[in-house]
């Protein structure tokens, strides 16, 4: 036999399918698993080989929800990905897509709702952009030195921006002609030809256009109507595609039309939707109780195929002044952040016209949100003013006997960004924290790697959930077993999104973490700051616990080893493209004689 590239040694196996682990050795040889063993594998002498012993060894993390559309160009290795044990990035979520539109547009369309410096972005697409269609931009992906595998939505805002302008698309009075409807599926077909998951869309208002020329504007998807979503939904049907979108935050919520879009109902295939959700919001306690009822339901007697995509950790965000998405949804704050110049929003800021109006919008508690707007919930975290740190802006408010949004805009006129904050918006409860966890109807997602630099880090939420997963063991009162968990953010994705990943079996691709359990500790809860280069040196809110995951192998290569990464991150592919519904040729799931069971 010839010999192993690689030999992880002696540790607790869980190939992703939910099955429990076993001790075994693991050989790797040309980027897939050629060797299940229960006894100790060979080495020769160019194998390298990776002691596992008292550790975990599963299939590498599928992240679902990632923005690295910009960043994958010229960062390939994404190693704030990797060194958590992700193997699997999904690009292209949100509408947000970088096939068909020029980069101008595309800049436009990304950089203000995900919170990613404008012009890198653009400067990134002007230089890197040369492709025209899916299959060229699947190509150019290809060509890269990839860390983790990526595969990507379409986006419906992307594709919308280019065949009827970024000007008409996000005019409410535009009806596509039947030759744009038309074209809009041609490019969704061409994009399923080229393996793309499906298409990505947005309905929410809240997701705000940059740029100067139609500054402030929805997202084009949100001027789609039912009939336009209608057509493209049924392309998406009949190929057994994703839809991935988030419903409408306002009076007329618009989530009964994806429940029945997504139907199957008359011998008709039922469409996989994935629909963004803070599930166990602070704004809306009760809302929680839907989200764990209404999928399961709606998947069992309605005959949908129907996920909520759910962040699986306390969804706690920071800001820096008065920058921060939330403000987008009223509007007093969606009129200081059109405002970019900070001399203008400040004399917008100290207006009392203005304050008066934020005080309005803050203390209505029947307009929709996601925020719970609650400045006694919203802890100062730095600040020039010491005296501040720690306390809350209603705390401030009332020491200084002013409202807690006036004490609020005092402090971001006299501190801009150099006043910073944080506060929860949403599943900070951990009893039903356990229970959305464990839910069917709940896929792990919705961590926004590579957006939101400044205000959030979930870069490492399964490293996360394994660790409450395994406290609770420990305390033996558990709500998910260790094999399940890692199931479901591996396996479960990687099999509902029809990728080639997400398992470790005889014949799999090599693309696995390995866990040390004794580092699931309180560091994985850790915050730091990383300057990102391509962004012209903005400092990355990061995670930094690398006693948990401490190695990440991605195609039979190890990328991240003990807190370090090797010279192949970033410099040798070993990530690829995978297309959707093209797994590569490879033995099936072994049985236990050949796998040494």
């Amino acid at each position: 036999m010839p010999e192993f590239d690689l030999v992880v040694r002696g540790g607790l196996w869980f190939d992703g399918t939910g099955a429990p682990g076993a001790r075994r050795d693991l050989g790797i040889r040309d980027g897939r698993v050629a060797a299940v063993s229960a006894t100790p594998l060979p080495t020769g002498p160019d194998t390298e080989v990776i002691d596992a012993a008292g550790k975990w060894v599963m299939p590498g993390f599928v992240d679902v929800h990632t923005h690295y559309d910009a960043e994958v160009l010229v960062n390939p290795g994404l190693p704030e990905s990797v060194r958590h044990g992700v193997t699997t990035v999904v690009l292209g979520n949100c509408s947000l897509s970088t096939v068909y539109s020029d980069p101008s547009q595309c800049a436009d369309l990304f950089s203000r709702v995900e919170a990613v410096p404008h012009d890198s972005v653009l400067a990134i697409l002007d230089e890197h952009k040369s492709w025209q269609r899916p299959s060229d931009y699947v190509d150019a992906l290809e060509s890269l030195p990839l860390g983790p595998n990526v595969t990507g939505f379409i986006g419906h805002s992307d594709m919308r921006s280019d065949v009827l302008g970024i000007g008409r698309a996000t005019d409410r009075r535009t009806k596509p002609t039947a030759a744009e409807l038309d074209r809009l599926g041609q490019m969704l077909t061409e994009a399923l030809d080229a393996g793309f998951l499906g298409m990505s869309s947005m309905t929410n208002a809240l997701d705000k256009i940059d740029g100067d020329e139609y500054r402030s504007r929805s997202l084009p998807s949100t001027y789609a109507r039912w009939r336009e979503f209608r057509f493209l939904n049924r392309i998406l049907r009949e190929r057994g595609k994703i839809l991935q979108s988030a419903p409408t935050i306002n009076l007329h919520p618009n989530v009964a039309g994806f429940f029945a879009e997504s139907s199957g109902l008359g011998r008709r295939r039922p469409l996989k939707t994935s629909l963004l959700s803070a599930a166990d919001s602070k704004a809306y306690p009760v809302i929680v109780y839907f989200m764990l009822a209404a999928a399961p339901l709606l998947n069992r007697f309605a005959k949908t195929d129907f996920r909520w995509q759910h962040l699986p950790v306390p969804f706690t965000v920071y800001a820096d002044g008065i920058d921060l998405v939330v403000f987008e949804e009223f509007g007093a704050g969606a009129a200081a952040l059109h405002l970019r110049d900070e001399v203008e929003r400040n004399e917008l800021l100290k207006d009392e016209k203005y304050r008066r109006w934020f005080r309005k919008d803050y203390d209505n508690k029947f307009s929709p949100r996601i925020w719970h707007r609650d400045f006694y919930d919203a802890v100062i975290v730095a600040c020039p003013d010491e005296t501040v740190i720690g306390k809350t802006f209603g705390e401030v408010g009332d020491l200084r006997g002013v409202h807690p949004v006036d004490a609020y805009l005092d402090l971001v006129v006299e501190y801009g960004r150099k006043l910073r904050w944080r506060t929860t918006i949403a599943n900070h409860r951990p009893k039903f924290a356990r229970k959305l966890a464990a839910s069917p109807g709940v896929q792990m997602g919705f961590g926004d790697a590579g957006a939101h630099l400044r205000n959030m880090a979930f870069y490492n939420f399964p490293i996360r959930l394994l660790k409450r997963v395994n406290d609770d063991q420990i305390r033996r009162k558990p709500f998910l077993t260790i094999e399940r968990a890692i199931h479901r953010l591996t396996g479960e994705l990687a099999d509902w999104y029809d990728i080639d990943a997400g398992h470790l079996r005889l014949g799999d691709r090599a693309d696995l973490v390995v866990v040390d359990p004794a580092g699931l500790d309180d560091t994985v809860d850790g915050l730091f700051e990383e300057a990102v280069p391509v962004y012209g040196g903005l400092r990355r809110m990061v995670n930094r616990n690398d006693r948990a995951a401490v190695a990440t192998v991605i195609g039979g290569r190890i990328a991240f080893r003990d807190g370090e990464f090797t010279d192949v991150s970033g410099r040798v592919k070993t990530g690829r493209f995978l297309r959707a519904g093209r797994y590569d040729a490879r033995e099936q799931a072994p049985t236990p004689a050949a796998s040494g069971l």
